[in-house]
């Protein structure tokens, strides 16, 4: 699987990858008044990270998960756009229809898309794989528009992209199984995904009645994977 292999913050910072204002977090010191996440927040300002859900449920956990990670994101100084597949007039796939023009929504989605060199896909599970809907989305964003000189590569919004992926599920897996066959789909895509992931188990006991996860182990996976979609990304398109 082509991906980043990321060690501990010390390498990365002696390889020149992270700057040397986050040494603190590998318990070297940092210039007075500094913290570690004040110096990731001025690192990762500008960095422009699309988030959105496989899901259009209303009480999807996936849903909250993307909230959620939208959420430690901005703090972390990420410049965030959270969607809502739902607002997306997309139809299923077909190919007779898209000889009479690519639907506005769609074209709409392939530019954001494209826009983003960071993404967080969470991915609910179903019958063991990824949501039909998210299947969709892929399929039209990456379908080329052959009367759009500018859209003719249908991997323009993909290509070179870093994905984080996250699932929920009320199960122990927490939607692994999505991830797992979401991963050669993106590769597919010319994709860059992080090897870093989290599927969040018993999703239906993790948040509170505010919609923010209970446990600070969950919030510190989300977290880990949003640090390494934007380190990656920000290398990838500096």
């Amino acid at each position: 699987m082509a991906c980043y292999v990321f060690n501990s913050y010390r390498r990365l910072i002696h390889k020149g990858y992270l700057p040397k204002s986050l040494m603190a977090a590998t318990g070297s010191s940092i210039p007075p008044g500094q913290t570690v996440k004040a110096a990731a927040r001025k690192h990762n300002r500008g960095m422009k990270l699309l988030i959105f859900a496989g899901s259009t449920r209303l009480a999807s956990f996936n849903r909250k998960l993307a909230q959620v990670a939208a959420g430690l994101a901005r703090t972390s100084g990420a410049e965030v756009t959270h969607i809502e597949l739902a607002d997306f007039d997309i139809p299923m796939y077909n190919a007779d229809l898209e000889t009479q023009g690519t639907p506005a929504d769609v074209m709409k989605l392939k530019q954001l898309m494209f826009e983003h060199p960071g993404w967080i896909i969470c991915s609910p599970e179903y019958n063991g794989s990824y949501t039909a809907l998210l299947k969709n989305t892929i399929d039209w964003v990456s379908s080329p528009v052959k009367a759009d000189p500018a859209w003719q590569d249908g991997f323009k919004s993909f290509s070179g992209k870093v994905v984080g992926m996250l699932s929920a599920s009320p199960g122990a897996l927490g939607g692994l199984r999505s991830q797992s066959h979401l991963v050669p789909l993106l590769l597919n895509a010319q994709c860059w995904v992080a090897p870093k992931a989290f599927a969040l188990g018993h999703a239906g006991e993790a948040f509170d009645a505010d919609g923010q996860l209970v446990s600070e182990a969950h919030r510190k996976n989300v977290q880990a994977v949003i640090d390494q979609v934007l380190f990656a990304s920000r290398r990838l398109h500096a």
